[in-house]
């Protein structure tokens, strides 16, 4: 492209002049299509606040930065490609799948493989096909959850709560726990057993200890063991031990109950924890999962 500087007119001026005013540097009235004082000071500005040479003329380079800064979240499909897509968009996703308690590693705007993997299991989360790609399903999803991370940093949840406000949690919210082999059987008899030793009207029970069969206002919760078959279009949640683990979880819940069948997944990262035996591992994911689930019915 041909440099741009002061006393040009034209679309390709005011197309700078209207990215600019979308990242703040210029307002609405300033967009004139005609490169004058303010749109120099105003391309100064944002040069200097990107890290390039401080400069009044608008040059490929320059260019470039300008476009990326003025993408907002859903303008474009996101996915790992190379060159990696980058600019602002990139970041704002980078901050949503943080704050709703995905890895995404460092918040570099840079869309690399970090970043598609907290999408897939985003995408996962929310029962969406879990192909790595941040399109019209994915930002409509983000959208209905932009209370949870608008303005928020990435996740730094409470790990705990209370006992009471626990008992209050188990008894207010209708959860039947179940698992398809002996360890998931266990882990889900073990967070009921869990459950009603913290409240006995606790209504967060396994199906094991069910003399009928669960109605339609219980959640359905299934625990599996990572590489097992799941159900598509359940939200499944990664039960890696982290201070997301009970983001992740609101999130599916949320996405459980507004379906027609509610159920979720939860998917532990094997059957062993660290070198404990096979009770001992099985009570280790039953505490931690439990304590999981009250903080996210919790809020």
């Amino acid at each position: 492209m041909d440099t741009i500087e002061k006393g040009h007119a034209g679309p390709a001026v005011e197309d700078v002049q209207h990215r600019l005013m979308l990242i703040g540097h210029l307002a609405e009235d300033q967009v004139t299509g005609t490169y004058d004082d303010a749109t120099a000071q105003a391309v100064r500005d944002f040069c200097r606040n990107v890290g390039l040479p401080e400069s009044d003329e608008v040059t490929q380079k320059v260019w470039a930065a300008l476009v990326d800064a003025s993408y907002s979240l859903g303008d474009r499909t996101l996915y790992l490609r190379m060159p990696y897509f980058h600019g602002h968009d990139v970041l704002e996703l980078q901050q949503a799948l943080g704050a709703l308690g995905f890895a995404i590693g460092h918040e570099d705007a840079i869309f690399g493989a970090y970043t598609e993997t907290a999408l897939r299991k985003f995408q996962l989360n929310l029962g969406l096909p879990s192909d790595g790609i941040a399109g019209a399903y994915t930002y409509a999803a983000l959208r209905n959850l932009h209370h949870s991370w608008e303005g928020k940093g990435a996740a730094h949840a409470p790990l705990h709560l209370g006992f009471a406000r626990a008992a209050d949690v188990l008894e207010a919210n209708a959860l039947c726990l179940f698992g398809t082999d002996p360890f998931t059987r266990s882990v889900a008899s073990r967070m009921s057993n869990l459950a009603l030793a913290t409240n006995p009207l606790s209504k967060i029970v396994s199906a094991d200890s069910l003399s009928v069969a669960p109605d339609d206002r219980m959640l359905l919760v299934h625990v599996v063991v990572q590489g097992a078959p799941v159900e598509e279009a359940v939200p499944a949640v990664d039960c890696t031990d982290d201070e997301g683990l009970s983001l992740r979880l609101k999130s599916a819940i949320a996405a459980a109950r507004a379906a027609r069948t509610p159920r979720i997944t939860l998917t532990l990262p094997s059957q062993m924890w660290e070198d404990a035996g096979a009770d001992r591992s099985a009570q280790h994911f039953a505490i931690t999962l439990l304590d999981a689930l009250c903080t996210a019915l919790s809020e």
